[in-house]
């Protein structure tokens, strides 16, 4: 058949043939015995094969819709890699669940606060940071940054201060230079801070180890003026003043020598003594044994000895003075002098800031620092109860209630207290300008323990609890109005309250083979001491709550109430 053949038009009944169902040419005037649904009606124009998929979705895109190609190569994706299409500027805050919490971060608060409480937010949910104008063009240097908060909080921690507090100091030096998504982290000897750019991002982590510590509040206020003035927008301080500042503050020698410091002893001991009923003669052998035994811890120190043997040293002196003024039958109360010298000895700094670390949620900070304390007091027991040992098997007439005789005169202890106060600021190496507050602090502590006490005939420890409070709450009045830490206006002012006279009482009994009374006074110290530590915490707490912090959502606690 030639090529023209091929071409020349079809029949009518070509023409009018259909594909049929099976597959099979059919005439249309044929009349078929089966019919199916799926057959084409006549006059329906059927689109030439080829020009459609037979195959459609609703999830194929409409005719007219222009679609960006796809690019040449796509990156394996991971459920930690952002999408491509997102954009950290434009993209919508997540909602929590619970709302989003108003938070205004007033800049006439302490940094103390502000930072307290970011720590206490989630990561997403802390305001953005404050302008940094401290670092150059190219953005600071994270190592350097992340190693002067180490430092910072390392002089903040042997100082004595509550982790919390070290950890604010922390996270305020970390974002004054402009690193927001920082996490500081402390423990008892170990301090650590990791710094993440962003979430796709390695993060940067440094530690420092504390090893020894030394009270020194004069170095504690300076560290906190470094932190205020790092915090403050107004005082433009680089990365290198800053370093210089530290070194200075380092190489500070001590407000007061040795000399001042073992008078210091010997004068806290005394006003003791004459707080639980001791005269001049009381006062004067405290004070010698106080002296005595502080020059003997020096020595100790400087051998080498742990702290534990130090206490245990320092504790003989005075137990030893009071036995042989009772061996030598000379009228004055030896329970006084004795009671005197431990007023000297007892940790009363640590106790506060154990208390202080559990109560705000450091537990382990907590334990290590009240098993320091159990160190200490056990090695003030041993030295204590060897002494009483030997003078009850000497013969000495030991009466546990001799210096609680007599009538209460108030001019007197208020005298007494306030001494005392004094020479505990002393002891701290507090400044010279905040010694004379935290005297009339412990005066005014002691005058309302007295009126509750003696006056109002209320439990010691339910008064001991008051007072205290009220030293907590002046004390964090005080550093509010100085921008500076509540330690150096605390810890002297509850000197006073230390329970000096039930220890020696316990430790009596024990020794005099009345073991139940003096469990019963040990128990009784034990329970004057947290009545101390949680009164000044407590005390602080409320000084927060009525004083002007910007929100009331601001400083949440952790919700751990009723397990879960």
């Amino acid at each position: 058949m030639t090529d023209a053949e091929d071409r020349k038009p079809q029949s009518d009944e070509a023409r009018s043939a259909f594909v049929h169902p099976s597959g099979l040419m059919a005439p249309a005037d044929s009349e078929s015995s089966t019919t199916s649904e799926f057959a084409l009606p006549d006059g329906l124009a059927v689109p030439k094969p080829g020009t459609e998929s037979e195959t459609t979705s609703e999830f194929a895109l409409p005719d007219g819709l222009d679609v960006a190609p796809p690019p040449a190569h796509e990156p394996e994706g991971s459920a930690f890699s952002t999408p491509r299409t997102y954009s950290a500027r434009q993209a919508a805050a997540f909602t929590p669940p619970t709302g989003v919490p108003l938070v205004r971060l007033t800049k006439d608060v302490p940094w103390q606060d502000r930072m307290r409480t970011m720590l206490r937010m989630p990561v997403t949910e802390r305001p953005a940071p404050e302008p940094v104008q401290r670092h150059d063009e190219s953005g600071p240097a994270v190592p350097r940054v992340l190693d002067l908060s180490l430092r910072i909080g390392e002089l903040l921690l042997a100082g004595g201060e509550g982790a919390e507090d070290v950890e604010a100091a922390m996270f305020a030096v970390c974002r004054a230079y402009g690193l927001d998504r920082c996490e500081p982290n402390v423990t008892f000897t170990l301090l650590a801070v990791s710094y993440q750019p962003s979430l796709v991002d390695d993060p940067v982590t440094a530690s420092r180890t504390v090893r020894r510590r030394s009270p020194d509040y004069t170095r504690l206020a300076a560290v906190y003026q470094l932190v205020d003035d790092l915090s403050d927008d107004e005082t433009h301080v680089s990365l290198e003043e800053a370093y210089r500042r530290l070194a200075e503050i380092r190489r500070n020698r001590h407000p007061y020598p040795g000399w001042a410091l073992t008078a210091a002893s010997g004068l806290l001991a005394g006003s003791a003594s004459v707080l639980v009923g001791g005269g001049l003669l009381v006062f004067v052998a405290a004070a010698v044994g106080a002296m005595l035994g502080d020059r003997l811890a020096w020595l100790c120190a400087g051998r080498g000895l742990p702290e534990f043997y130090q206490f245990t040293v320092a504790a003989t002196p005075p137990a030893a003075i009071g036995v042989a003024l009772t061996l030598a039958h000379a009228d004055v109360k030896a329970s006084a002098v004795i009671t005197g010298g431990l007023f000297a000895l007892l940790p009363g700094r640590a106790l506060v800031a154990g208390v202080q670390d559990g109560l705000t949620g450091f537990y382990i900070t907590a334990s290590a620092r009240l098993l320091e304390v159990l160190y200490f007091f056990v090695g003030i027991v041993i030295g204590v109860l060897t002494v009483l040992y030997f003078g009850v098997q000497l013969g000495a007439n030991l009466v546990p209630d001799a210096a609680l005789v007599g009538d209460p005169q108030p001019v007197l202890q208020i005298a007494a207290s306030l001494g005392l106060s004094l020479a505990f600021a002393v002891l701290l190496q507090q400044e010279r300008s905040t010694v004379l507050v935290v005297t009339l602090n412990g005066g005014v502590a002691w005058v309302v323990y007295g009126a509750m006490h003696y006056t109002g005939d209320i439990s010691p420890v339910a008064s001991t609890a008051v007072a205290a409070g009220v030293v907590g709450l002046f004390g964090q009045l005080l550093a509010r109005y100085r921008f500076a830490s509540a330690l150096p206006y605390t810890t002297a002012a509850i000197g006073p309250l230390l329970p000096g006279s039930a220890t020696y009482f316990g430790l009596l009994g024990i020794a005099q083979n009345e073991v139940d009374s003096g469990l019963t006074s040990l128990t009784k110290a034990v329970a004057l001491a947290m009545a101390i530590a949680i009164g000044v915490n407590l005390g602080s707490e409320i000084s927060r709550l009525f004083l002007r912090i910007g929100s009331a959502e601001k400083r949440r606690a952790a919700k751990r109430t009723r397990g879960f």
